[in-house]
């Protein structure tokens, strides 16, 4: 680990605010509401793709070791499931629709990043915990949900609120699996 990292400047930190800001739009996910409270995540972000090369979640602890720490690199192979379930992601960065429309409040969010033992055994295994390969190597805890317009698929318990590749409304999903 790095004991010099330079700290982001001000300017950086909103550069990665917009550019995060206009990913989540995109995608169809929002960013939570307090800018301050973002713009701190964006600097563990920053300050952690300086450190390890690569932007893990700055509310996680990670390894120096891209390959074990791929599930954690934002947005974490938990974000969807998180916000589905909690309203947010493990970190808050990403929130739902119903915490931006004030329909629903934040509260601690659980960790479902398997334990290190967990993570070190579909490691051997050549497998990413919350990847396809983990999934599809046991039976599927959730429904696989197609977009009927562009096909996207994607396994959660319920659908996307919006389609992240063609932008359909989560009435054009129907269960695939």
């Amino acid at each position: 680990m790095k004991n010099d990292i330079q700290e982001p400047t001000q300017e950086e930190i909103d550069r990665m605010h917009a550019r995060l800001a206009k990913d989540a739009k995109q995608g169809g996910y929002y960013l939570n509401p307090d800018i301050d409270f973002v713009k701190g995540l964006i600097n563990g972000l920053i300050v952690n793709e300086r450190r390890y090369g690569y932007q893990a979640c700055p509310c996680r602890l990670a390894a120096d070791d891209r390959s074990e720490d791929l599930d954690i690199i934002c947005p974490c192979n938990y974000r969807d499931a998180d916000i589905t379930e909690s309203g947010a992601c493990y970190c808050a960065l990403y929130v739902s629709k119903a915490v931006i429309e004030g329909k629903q409040e934040l509260s601690s969010i659980p960790e479902r990043r398997p334990p290190l033992e967990e993570r070190q055994k579909l490691q051997s295994q050549g497998e990413t915990p919350g990847s396809r390969a983990a999934i599809l190597g046991q039976k599927l805890s959730v429904p696989v949900w197609r977009c009927v317009v562009c096909g996207y698929l994607c396994g959660r318990d319920g659908p996307p609120e919006v389609c992240p590749i063609c932008k359909a409304g989560k009435e054009r999903f129907e269960r695939f699996i």
